[in-house]
This record gives structure tokens, C-alpha cells and sequence, in this order.
């Protein structure tokens, strides 16, 4: 059976949906408001798709599921609004950026019994698989620490030149951009953070006076390597009250240690892990193909050749193949063949910490707990969603 699917938000993300029909599927509707959202939806998917103002039309085509890749602020309104008709959703990360919406999301999810996912595709990069594999191979023993340094070399050029720039929509990176690597040391590291604790400062951004509102313009077009140094940045949104250096420690309900630290004003694009265990411990160098994941697990002095090198896969499409991934997994799932690589509730574990953190940030660096679920509810989704309705049959 073809799966007839929906998108809603034609702008910047909405690429990912281009991989949906090599997978027995079709895209038969796009909502966006934006008048110039129809003439990108049809350089996307093709002059014949039907492109509506409203996400709640998309309910008249009689939908398998819908692929929400609107801003994130708007994300619990337009996934409650579908999951309470039915319609199974693949919403991208962040679930939502405030938590209360992210459990709306999940409330409305479980109460409707309606199929949800998250997209969390750097559980799919192939980098992450690797270090993942290695450590359930117990290369390294049992896992104690983790230490992510994320360097965000076109922070200016993403996040500082529209809505991502402004707490209000966003909350903050650590939660909008670093819901991303939050997850993955839960998944690396075996559980959900319970304690946080963060400071960080907006010491760069703040100080350049050009901005302009670009809301006529799509988010990355702007960017250029040319765009350095980062005060040399220029047009940045009106608003700018977001952090753009955050360093944040937590606590796993495991006990595991560990660390994330952010940059968006750093020269390269790219994440450093580093997972320590009783027996030894992992570090990639470069995060995508051509890289490799390091192990160490000897006794020495320094030694930056460590002991053994393992490549990192080539995937193909963006993000190392993570995109065309998660679209086949989400598929997949819709049709009972597949379970999701990263459970919706774990989606909100990773915001629900990026938010703990923000406030510890603003509160003078303020020890914070990591707000729970109803055990119902994660009970639910960490059981695969089994007795959701499937549509496609």
C-alpha cells in the first residue's frame, strides 16, 4: 500500500520530506501560510501537490501521517491539533520548547492512541551508530563519563539572524540546539539526566548593533564562510537574548556523569564526544565520513595515536545519511515493520534537561532537578506505542 503523507512547513527543513517517496509513499498535501511556502512546496515535491494555508486542512485528504517541520514554537499546536484527529505525526526535534508542551504533545499522542515520532536523526548519523555499537560491544567496560564539546561554526549565520535568536520562541540553544547531543548522551550513556546544573553568556552576538528583520528570508541562506570573524557579522535578528556560550554538567539516573558544552561563535562546524569507561575510552575525531572513532584502552603516557582507530561510515544524504534514515524508519513504523530508534519520551528527556539548564543558567548557576513524566505516559511510548492505531493498516 502507497502511505499518503502530509507536510506541514514548507521552509527550511522541509528537505527531509524530498526522501519520503523512495519509500512507498507518497506527499499528496503541504500546509504553510506563507505565500512564498506554495512556490517552495512545488520546487520540492512538484507543480500537481496541493498546498493549503492551515495544518488543520490537511485532515480532508485523509492523511497516513503528516511530517511537521514548522519552527519549533509552533510545534504543539500543530501536532496536538493532528494527533487529536488522528493523523500519526513525525514531528522534528525539539518535541516542543517548553515542557509543558512537550507533555501536551505526548499527552495528546497517548490519549488519541495515535502514532508519534520524533526527529532525532543523530542517533541515525553514522558516528554515533559506531560509538554506540563499540560500547555495547563492551570495548570500553561500563560506561562512567561522557564530555560533549559541540562547535557551532555557523552560529552566527543559523541562529542569531532569525526567530532562533529570541528566548521567547526558542527558550535557548542548549534546548533548541543542543537537543540533539543532550539525547544522544542518554542514549550513550544508558539513561535520562535527573540533576543539572549550567552557565553560560551571550558574549558575542549581543555586541554587533546591524540587524534587520529577515523574515522575508529562509534560514542558512545568508550564510557564507566569508562571514568571519564573528563580530564582522552583519543583519542579525532585532532581538537577541539567547545564550551563545553554554557549558552544562549532569547527572544520568544511572549515575553516569556528564558534560555538554556549546559554542556558536567557534571557526568549525563539528561535535567531539568522549565516553570513558571502566576499560577504556572513546573520542571521534570529525563527525561525519573521513573521520574515525579513537580507542584507548592501554595504559600510557600521551599517546594521540591511541590504540585502535575505527572509520566512520559514508552514508549518503544529509546530515551522513541521518535523514534518509529516520524518513524510512518513521515509514517503516507507520507500517508496523520498524520500531523508532529514539522514543518520543526520550525526546522530551532530552528537552526537559536542555530547559532545566537554561534555568540554572539564568539563576546564577542554580543546582536544578530534571522535571519527571507520568509514568503512565512513559511507560506507554517506552513499550513502541503497541496498541496505537496504524491507519495504512
Amino acid at each position: 500500500m502507497v502511505l499518503k503523507i502530509g507536510v506541514a512547513g514548507a521552509g527550511s527543513r522541509a528537505e527531509l520530506a524530498t526522501y519520503i517517496p523512495r519509500f512507498g509513499a507518497e506527499i499528496v498535501a503541504v500546509a504553510d501560510p506563507e505565500p512564498r511556502g506554495a512556490e517552495r512546496a512545488g520546487e520540492l515535491f512538484g507543480a500537481s501537490v496541493t498546498v493549503v494555508p492551515d495544518h488543520r486542512a490537511l485532515a480532508a485528504f485523509d492523511l497516513d501521517a503528516v511530517f511537521v517541520l514548522t519552527p519549533d514554537h509552533t510545534h504543539a499546536d500543530v501536532a496536538v491539533d493532528l494527533l487529536e484527529a488522528g493523523i500519526p505525526v513525525y514531528l522534528e526535534k525539539p518535541i516542543a520548547t517548553r515542557l509543558d508542551d512537550a507533555d501536551r504533545i505526548l499527552g495528546a499522542a497517548y490519549g488519541s492512541r495515535t502514532r508519534l515520532a520524533i526527529g532525532h536523526n543523530m542517533r541515525h548519523m553514522p558516528m554515533v551508530r559506531l560509538m554506540k555499537e563499540l560500547i555495547d560491544q563492551g570495548t570500553i567496560g561500563e560506561v562512567k563519563t561522557i564530555w560533549c564539546r559541540h562547535f557551532i561554526g555557523h552560529g552566527g549565520d543559523f541562529y542569531f539572524k532569525d526567530w532562533h535568536a529570541e528566548r521567547e520562541k526558542t527558550t535557548g540553544l542548549l534546548l533548541q540546539k543542543g537537543a540533539h547531543d543532550i539525547d544522544v548522551i542518554h542514549w550513550l550513556g544508558g539513561a535520562p539526566s535527573t540533576d543539572v546544573v549550567a552557565m553560560g553568556d551571550l558574549m558575542v552576538y549581543g555586541a554587533i548593533e546591524d540587524r534587520r528583520d529577515n523574515s522575508d528570508r529562509m534560514m542558512g541562506t545568508l550564510a557564507s564562510y566569508d562571514n568571519w570573524p564573528p563580530l564582522a557579522q552583519t543583519e542579525l535578528n532585532p532581538v537577541i537574548d539567547i545564550e551563545d556560550v553554554s557549558l552544562m554538567t549532569m547527572r544520568l539516573d544511572n549515575g553516569v556523569l556528564a558534560s555538554y558544552q556549546q559554542c556558536a561563535f567557534a571557526p568549525d562546524y563539528w561535535r567531539n564526544y568522549t565516553v570513558i569507561g571502566t576499560e577504556g575510552r572513546l573520542e571521534n575525531f570529525g563527525d561525519s565520513d573521513g573521520g574515525v572513532v579513537r580507542l584507548w584502552n592501554r595504559r600510557s603516557e600521551y599517546n594521540g595515536r591511541g590504540d585502535h582507530d575505527y572509520e566512520i561510515p559514508l552514508g549518503e544524504g544529509t546530515h551522513g545519511g541521518a535523514d534518509l534514515a529516520i524518513v524510512e524508519e518513521f515509514l517503516g513504523f507507520l507500517r508496523g515493520e520498524r520500531r523508532l530508534a529514539t522514543s518520543p519520551v526520550a525526546a522530551r528527556d532530552s528537552v526537559a534537561a536542555g530547559i532545566a539548564a537554561t534555568i540554572s543558567i539564568r539563576n546564577g548557576a542554580a543546582p536544578q532537578q530534571v522535571s519527571e513524566l507520568d509514568p503512565a505516559i512513559r511507560a506507554y511510548f517506552d513499550g513502541g506505542q503497541r496498541d496505537a492505531a496504524v491507519r495504512a493498516g
